[in-house]
């Protein structure tokens, strides 16, 4: 039992277990405000281009009767299939994807950029006579014997 609470212990106090804490605890707030983002701007907007409709009150009462409004519908007892809510969702969710998407794009660049290696100095170099590669500080070819000169010295 000792054992079990050990590993338990360790597993729930890894980095990567706190980061998904964290990383949930982010995404539920994030979460809210993209629902706000959807349904107090992107609605009320779209809403200019389709006569004001408010998708929120969309929907559709599967007794067969008219309900002014999807309270009425509610409060009456009525199934009602809410496609309005479900337009909000979808839009809620492609918003969410899209800014995941450019988080990650973003995080990949910076990653990307700090994993780049500076580029290492070049350790050969070809002899000017018989264009075999010899050791960058020579100053003479050990496959041609040629004096090499060095530009930097003249």
């Amino acid at each position: 039992m000792k054992k079990f609470l050990n590993e338990f212990k360790e597993f729930a106090l890894k980095g990567n277990m706190m980061d998904l804490a964290v990383g949930i605890i982010i995404g539920a707030a994030f979460t809210a405000i993209v629902s706000s983002l959807v349904d107090d701007i992107i609605n009320p907007f779209l809403g200019l281009f389709t006569g004001h409709i408010d998708f929120s009150n969309l929907f559709v009462a599967l007794d067969g009767q008219e309900y002014a409004t999807l309270e009425a519908a509610e409060s009456a007892g009525a199934a009602v299939i809410k496609y309005g809510s479900f337009v909000s969702n979808v839009i809620n969710f492609i918003i969410m994807a899209l800014v995941v998407f450019l988080i990650v794009k973003v995080i990949n660049v910076m990653r990307e950029r700090m994993e780049k290696k500076p580029e290492e100095a070049p350790t050969t170099k070809n002899c000017p006579y018989c264009r075999s590669e010899i050791n960058i500080e020579a100053t003479r070819c050990p496959n041609c014997t040629s004096q090499l000169i060095d530009v930097d010295k003249l």
